[in-house]
């Protein structure tokens, strides 16, 4: 171990700096694409092919993200953290000097695989170096920088993306900065003895012992947050469109909105969670984003879509710190990388997953009818999920294998 410790602000710092390089996947290049688009002309199916430039980090994150969470715990934190910075700027940068269209594409699976790594690496490291309260805050805060870090790529993109369509790519070239913070402030932890303690309110079980139906909930919960969740990136632009005539700028900047009150909300979750049970924080999310969507749905102003967006942002903004927290405080050390990167797989699938599945619904009811079947369908959840709480507590309680 060198001198870096959890309480360094460098510590600290490269930690959620790292944090930060899992939101760049697509976000960096969108503005892109269109350039991208004339520039591949001559290439079949190119509107196809350049669209899926922007998705395939997803797809490879989701195939990456079970292979980190083995590796993160037969070879340690810190080894893959470094490895998967080094693939991530190679990867991410490669679009600055390629000219093929296939060979960009190759180059966003692998960027897929490194983003798998270092969000499986910087989480599980997050769940090693602290505990109870501390990790909760911290794990907000790191949801917070994710978000604040996607309004940031996604503008610096954007003007990049006005001078050269190829400029994004050197936005990926930041994880190379990050390399020697990895090497001097990030140490292996000592995984020999566990350094969870016994919690009061039982939300910790015993090391021997895996949750199998505890993890069933998580996951599950999490693609379908992230299914309806991306109804927003995916379909709000055409819905703005067709509402208000707003302009891409208007759109980018909604999307922003809800980024924003997702960062507000990862924030707080830390004093959220001082006073509720992880069980009793899930209907305050689904009901956020329920009323979120159904305001969305049902107005006819920009204004008012900013206001359901903010809801739905709010929600947003609980999910990924609560579910990181719980799967972090009840999984043992042994299996903790694997169980985030289970997690992770989980998130990026229900991204994947969200325009396949709402495609067909908006294309039979339209896209403000989705927008309030899905809102009316969280807020249901909400209320099932108060009116069985018990039930909740004793599924994810039950014994484990």
């Amino acid at each position: 171990m060198n001198n870096s410790h959890p309480n360094s602000t460098l510590t600290k710092a490269t930690l959620l700096l790292a944090s930060t390089l899992t939101v760049m996947a697509g976000a960096t290049i969108a503005p892109s694409l269109p350039a991208m688009q004339d520039q591949f002309a001559d290439v079949a199916n190119a509107e196809f092919w350049v669209k899926l430039v922007l998705t395939l980090p997803a797809l490879f994150i989701v195939i990456g993200s079970p292979i980190a969470g083995v590796i993160v715990d037969r070879l340690g934190r810190k080894p893959l953290l470094l490895a998967a910075a080094v693939l991530y700027g190679f990867a991410g940068g490669s679009g600055l000097i390629l000219n093929s269209l296939f060979a960009i594409l190759a180059g966003r699976a692998l960027l897929g695989l490194a983003v798998a790594g270092v969000m499986v690496s910087a989480t599980t490291l997050i769940a090693d170096y602290y505990i109870g309260a501390a990790r909760a805050t911290f794990m907000g805060l790191q949801a917070a920088f994710m978000g604040l870090g996607g309004v940031l790529f996604l503008s610096a993109g954007g003007s990049l993306a006005s001078a050269n369509w190829r400029l994004p790519f050197l936005i990926y070239l930041l994880a190379w900065l990050l390399i020697p913070l990895i090497i001097f402030w990030i140490y292996e932890p000592n995984r020999s003895i566990s350094n969870i303690p016994s919690i009061p309110d039982g939300e910790v079980i015993s090391d021997t012992s895996i949750p199998v139906n505890l993890l069933i909930l998580v996951f599950g919960t999490t693609v379908l947050s992230q299914i309806i969740f991306y109804l927003i990136p995916v379909q709000l632009p055409f819905y703005l469109r067709s509402l208000t005539n707003a302009t891409p700028t208007e759109s980018g900047m909604a999307i922003a909105f809800a980024t924003l009150f997702s960062a507000f909300a990862s924030l707080a979750y830390g004093k959220v969670k001082a006073r509720l049970d992880f069980v009793s924080i899930l209907p305050i999310m689904f009901g956020l984003m329920g009323i979120g969507y159904t305001i969305i749905g049902l107005v006819s102003s920009y204004a008012l879509v900013l206001l359901g967006l903010g809801f739905a942002g709010m929600g947003l903004g609980l999910l990924m710190p609560n579910m990181t927290v719980w799967v972090s405080a009840t999984v043992p050390d042994a299996v903790r990388g694997r169980a985030l990167g289970g997690l992770s797989t989980s998130l990026f699938l229900g991204q994947f997953l969200s325009p396949i599945v709402s495609q067909p619904i908006s294309a039979k009811f339209g896209l403000g009818l989705t927008y309030s079947l899905a809102g009316g369908f969280l807020l249901v959840l909400g209320v099932v999920l108060i009116a069985m709480k018990q039930q909740v507590m004793a599924f994810t309680a039950s014994p484990s294998k």
